[in-house]
């Protein structure tokens, strides 16, 4: 592969004698990165490339970065502890199957703490996510158009020749995640029917959980685990008893379920309206040490002296799945670049 010289640039850039000049900007400032799916063609999955991800491992311990455990790097975030701008903290989030087989592989192959936040009715076997059955029913119907009626809005969707119902799955997700729990699943059903496609009652190994005996297992080798919900709403769209069933419950299936319970949650999807003050309120009645949201962004010291929710909107990198872009955050030049944007 050819670099450019401006890719070039940036890898000098982040090389360990020159991102000491980057230091004086992350003080005070930890990496957190987050994955979901990964490839795994047996389970017909396309995701994060494991081989990616084992490379860029590698570098961050080559590189003498430390991979901390999430509890720790929370931990140093409220103490305002000097060591947190060397710290990077992995974490995944819903619990599929693939985090468990091939993600959870990688990081135990480097004695990598990972934090995997789990939706509980989902490994329960109770349920299957909802995003997934809308991509089953695109995926499966037969039908060149899907007409059909969303919040008294007539939406028409047409297969296009290359990529299929690809956009239509796109919108049609986006929209649920705008409309209050009941409406999306009334949304689905109406899609379903519409594409004249039956939902298995269970998920297809394609969208499979892990199992809490897999978790169990994983938790041995380095993995750990916190609540994600119950049935991965957008909380924002609930009513106040489901909100805090959501939170209170998951939390309760995590510590019946393994060892060392994580008390850090992380909000579905976690942008801003997503979530509010009912949900920290909730969380900080519970005993919670705080929350990860899904916004891009440092996790700071800042934050968490910025009392009372600051602990509860502690910011994550999206994992990026290129090394350059992975050096950029932990070395703090990704935080440099902010700063030169401000200026202009």
């Amino acid at each position: 592969m050819t670099l450019s010289v401006q890719q070039v640039l940036r890898v000098a850039m982040t090389a360990r004698p020159v991102r000491r000049l980057w230091a004086p900007f992350m003080r005070g400032r930890g990496t957190i990165f987050f994955l979901h799916r990964f490839s795994d063609p047996d389970l017909g999955v396309v995701g994060h490339d494991p081989a990616l991800l084992h490379r860029a491992l590698a570098y961050l311990r080559r590189e003498r970065y430390e991979l901390v455990d999430l509890v720790d790097l929370f931990g140093r975030l409220r103490r305002a502890d000097s060591r947190v701008d060397r710290a990077v903290a992995f974490t995944m989030d819903d619990g599929y199957l693939d985090q468990a087989t091939v993600g959870g592989e990688v990081f135990a192959h480097f004695d990598c703490p990972v934090t995997t936040f789990v939706t509980t009715a989902f490994l329960d076997g109770m349920d299957w996510m909802w995003w997934d059955r809308i991509e089953y029913v695109f995926d499966h119907t037969a039908r060149p158009t899907l007409e059909i009626t969303f919040e008294n809005e007539a939406l028409r969707y047409v297969r296009a020749p290359a990529i299929g119902y690809e956009a239509a799955q796109a919108d049609f997700t986006e929209r649920c995640k705008t409309v209050p729990n009941a409406s999306r699943v009334r949304a689905i059903q109406a899609l379903a029917a519409a594409a004249e496609v039956e939902v298995p009652v269970k998920p297809p190994l394609r969208y499979a959980p892990l199992t809490w005996s897999q978790a169990r297992a994983l938790e041995r080798r380095g993995m750990r685990f916190g609540p994600h919900t119950v049935t991965h709403p957008i909380l924002s769209r609930t009513s106040p008893l489901q909100s805090e069933r959501e939170i209170a419950d998951s939390w309760q299936r995590v510590q019946a379920e393994v060892s060392e319970p994580v008390s850090i949650f992380c909000y579905p999807n976690g942008q801003s309206q997503d979530f509010g003050s009912r949900e920290t309120t909730t969380l900080r009645t519970l005993g919670f040490a705080g929350a990860v949201v899904g916004s891009t962004g440092y996790a700071t010291s800042e934050a968490f002296a910025a009392a009372p929710d600051g602990p509860f909107r502690v910011q994550r990198f999206g994992y990026p799945d290129d090394l350059r872009r992975v050096a950029q955050c932990a070395s703090g030049l990704d935080r440099v670049n902010q700063l030169l944007r401000g200026y202009r």
